[in-house]
């Protein structure tokens, strides 16, 4: 059972309530029912209005729905209330997407980071939640003199999260550590970020051949992946694939899930990837963009990749002009790879490529092997025991190779 009121996104009620449709069944759920209300102002008790908790009620009943889905966040006595006025679990969105993240997490990482988010947002909402959360308890040593179960819950989550927090501060640590070897090379990181279901990992996949889980769930990818590439002119850089976006993303989320984002905010580009057939691109794009300010990124290099092109009709894709900062590519048909990969090429500045000429002698090798794998060759001569070349490398093979700079 689902229900929308109307919210202050720039998002129409219609598309609100198909997003949220969306979400329950990468939940796992299925849905038996919808209801739409709009309203000047929310009720202060139950957020709807009496007659439409009643009819939600009926219908609950009728259709033998296990929960009721609110697309709004809802407060702690909101969600008393609606509790015992419709006699079901209610959640709303928030607990929504913390439940699909929990289902998405695969790696322990991941784990802690839904666990603490999860956690930082039932602290505030234990009261009331039921007769045993205010029943006295017994047993010596497990807690004072009087204390309710309440309370004993509220001391228990408190030294979870702390500990859930040492956890993430380590795995914080080990990041920083394994940035700070990758950024002791000249090796630039490219962070994919856009709205959930753009394509990212499908893209990623297509780049990177890293066979990354795909899905046309929501949040398929929870985890980050970091693989390498190596670029037209033979640069080698880091690509980073990172969880989706969503409007109202829940701040506990991004809280929870900063030692994954800061992929974000230390890359040196940013690959913008939304979905070109998608009707919301605008609405879906500002949602990023409040992400990417949050996390103090708005300003980062930046390309905007438009996926799925594939699924915008054909007399559609003429109109579709590629321009210095925007890309129309397809990931799973890979359509116009070639053309982005160039692009990220010419937009990083770092082991900047140039064009050199080289003497190297014939019993170079290692030096010989060297260019060939990392450098764009444009002419070959030999003469003499020696090899000329005119090759486009990046600066860190020029650097080694300079004894034999012509």
């Amino acid at each position: 059972m689902e229900l929308d009121t109307e919210n202050e996104s720039r998002f129409g009620a219609d598309e609100s309530l198909a997003e949220l449709h969306e979400l329950t069944l990468s939940a796992g759920a299925e849905v038996v029912g919808e209801v739409l209300q709009r309203r000047d102002k929310p009720d202060p008790a139950t957020l709807i209005g009496k007659g439409k908790v009643e009819e939600i009620s009926g219908a609950a009943a009728m259709s033998n729905a296990d929960v009721v889905i609110f697309d709004h966040e809802l407060s702690p006595s909101q969600l008393r209330n609606l509790e015992r006025e419709l006699d079901r679990r209610v959640i709303d969105r928030t607990q929504l997407i913390l439940d699909i993240f929990a289902r998405h997490a695969r790696t322990s990482e991941g784990q802690l980071q839904v666990e603490l988010a999860q956690l930082k947002y039932m602290l505030p909402r234990l009261t009331g939640r039921g007769v045993e959360m205010s029943q006295l308890g017994g047993g010596i040593g497990t807690r004072g003199p009087g204390e309710t179960k309440l309370e004993t819950d509220r001391r228990k989550i408190n030294r979870r999260l702390q500990y859930l927090e040492r956890q993430l501060e380590n795995v914080r640590k080990v990041r920083r550590q394994q940035r700070a070897r990758r950024e002791s090379v000249p090796v630039a990181t490219v962070a994919l970020v856009g709205y959930t279901n753009a394509g990212k990992s499908t893209l990623f996949n297509a780049l990177t051949k890293a066979g990354v889980y795909a899905s046309s769930k929501m949040f398929a990818t929870l985890d980050p992946t970091v693989r390498a590439i190596t670029l037209p002119s033979k640069r080698t850089i880091t690509l980073s694939d990172t969880v989706g976006f969503i409007r109202q993303l829940p701040h506990t989320l991004v809280s929870a899930f900063r030692a994954t984002l800061e992929e974000v905010q230390r890359a040196s580009l940013i690959l913008h990837i939304s979905d070109a057939s998608s009707p919301n691109r605008a609405e879906q794009d500002a949602q990023v963009e409040i992400v990417l300010k949050e996390l103090e990124a708005q300003d980062k290099p930046r390309l905007h990749v438009l996926n799925k092109l594939d699924l915008v009709p054909e007399d559609q894709r003429d109109a579709l002009i590629n321009t210095d900062d925007t890309l129309y590519v397809s990931a799973k048909q890979s359509l116009r790879l070639d053309a982005l990969l160039e692009r990220i090429d010419a937009a990083l500045k770092e082991d900047a490529p140039s064009r050199v000429k080289l003497a190297v002698p014939q019993s170079e090798g290692k030096a010989l092997s060297l260019l060939e794998a990392r450098s764009r060759i444009f002419s070959r001569e030999y003469r003499d025991g020696f090899v000329d070349l005119d090759v486009q490398a990046p600066e860190s093979v020029v650097r080694r190779l300079k004894r034999f700079v012509r």
